[in-house]
């Protein structure tokens, strides 16, 4: 169906999503209401333009708030542990750590999330929703951050070092957990034996150790592990392997 035009260059689809029927033309981005979409094509002609970076936004707010990013002012003070924000609602989103106010409830799982945003990735569990496809292998994933972190497979980047030792890691966690090599930090205790692990999924081995848990099972003789490297090892008997 083709748009029509209500002589502000601004376009519609009448029958096709009602919810969201006004689309721009530059980007076929969607919208509830004309305003919203007014406000939107803001950014394509450059009417509210970053004279720092160049960044367009929406209205005149918007830049004055982004314009603090480059001016490094933080009105906003929040008055529990005074860490400052640039932006209001950045400081409405951090109080809710300090107030445990979670106002965004999942509908199906009754789960409860501080921001919008995390509602709406939590969401994608139920729906399977992966709107953000790798363009190199086309695997698919549920929030874009995950994306990112793929991409490094492919990239080779390593981002996070070790200012120990130089060691280099794709994912921020998996430097955290390597940096209790130095420390000798073991956050994880087994509430049976009282064992320390420096990592979870360690913790979550050893744990098979009291539950008997065989989670590995070959599928030549169903014979059960409870590790995937003994599964690993026992497969050779079939296969004939000898590394």
């Amino acid at each position: 169906m083709k748009p029509e035009a209500d002589g502000n260059d601004i376009t519609k689809y009448p029958h096709d999503d009602k919810s969201r029927p006004y689309l721009c033309i530059v980007c076929d981005k969607r919208y509830k209401t004309k305003y919203k979409l007014v406000e939107h094509r803001n950014i394509h002609t450059g009417k509210y333009k970053c004279t720092e970076c160049g960044t367009c936004f929406p209205s005149s707010v918007n830049l004055a708030a982004h314009s603090r990013i480059h001016t490094g002012e933080k009105p906003f003070k929040c008055r529990v542990c005074s860490k400052r924000f640039t932006m209001a609602g950045n400081l409405v989103q951090h109080t809710r750590i300090h107030s445990g106010e979670k106002p965004f409830k999942c509908h199906v799982c009754d789960k409860a999330f501080r921001q919008a945003v995390h509602l709406i990735n939590h969401s994608r569990v139920h729906t399977g929703y992966k709107p953000y496809k790798c363009h190199v292998c086309g695997k698919t994933f549920s929030v874009s951050t995950n994306l990112d972190r793929h991409m490094r497979v492919h990239t080779g980047e390593k981002p996070y070092k070790c200012h120990v030792c130089g060691k280099a890691f794709r994912q921020a966690v998996q430097l955290i957990n390597h940096s209790r090599v130095h420390t000798g930090y073991k956050p994880y205790k087994c509430h049976v034996c009282g064992k320390v692990f420096s990592v979870s999924t360690n913790l979550d081995k050893h744990m098979r150790v009291h539950t008997k848990e065989k989670p590995y099972k070959c599928h030549v003789c169903d014979k059960a592990f409870s590790q995937s490297g003994q599964l690993n090892v026992h497969s050779r008997v079939h296969t004939g392997d000898k590394p």
